[in-house]
């Protein structure tokens, strides 16, 4: 048998009905509803995080140390042994995607992990010394694409990232 949600309820007698306050003196929690007489919590005038005058927790507490680096560029790596695994003689990064080694739209690194025996073609966003040696020990070539922020008549950084007082 199938449960529909419209089936769904607590099980009888777990959940009891809310007591209704403030509904005359004749009636338990009449008058003044359990609140007391008279001042700022009877008014119902409390603001959120309000300890009777004690230093809140929230200005008790330092605020985190150091910040995030708006204008960072993240690279998403791609080893020398992924590339000897691919087997192509020319890689760049639309080959990388069609690959399933990196996402579409992100920029790209070479690192030096692994080995490569083959001659590669490379052009990447970004490689790392001991990459670029390997690949040119194999008697590859390597050619960086120039990221979307920089050349001529750009920023010389990329857009900012987060909240528009990310950059104050």
């Amino acid at each position: 048998m199938i449960m529909r949600v419209d089936e769904l309820a607590p099980a009888p007698g777990s959940n009891k009905r809310a007591q209704r306050v403030g509904r005359g003196t004749g009636g338990k929690g009449g008058k003044t509803a359990g609140r007391g007489t008279k001042g700022q919590r009877a008014r119902n005038t409390v603001r959120r995080g309000f300890e009777g005058g004690q230093m809140p927790l929230k200005q008790r507490v330092p605020k985190l140390k150091g910040f995030n680096n708006p204008f960072r560029v993240e690279y998403s790596p791609v080893n020398l042994h992924q590339l000897e695994k691919l087997g192509a003689s020319t890689v760049d990064v639309d080959a990388l995607v069609a690959a399933g080694l990196v996402r579409k739209g992100v920029f790209v690194k070479v690192l030096g992990y692994g080995d490569l025996s083959i001659k590669v073609s490379l052009s990447v966003h970004a490689i790392s010394a001991a990459a670029r040696s390997a690949v040119e020990a194999a008697g590859g070539d390597v050619t960086i694409v120039p990221l979307p922020h920089e050349g001529e008549g750009k920023a010389g950084r990329p857009a900012v990232k987060g909240n528009q007082f990310a950059n104050r």
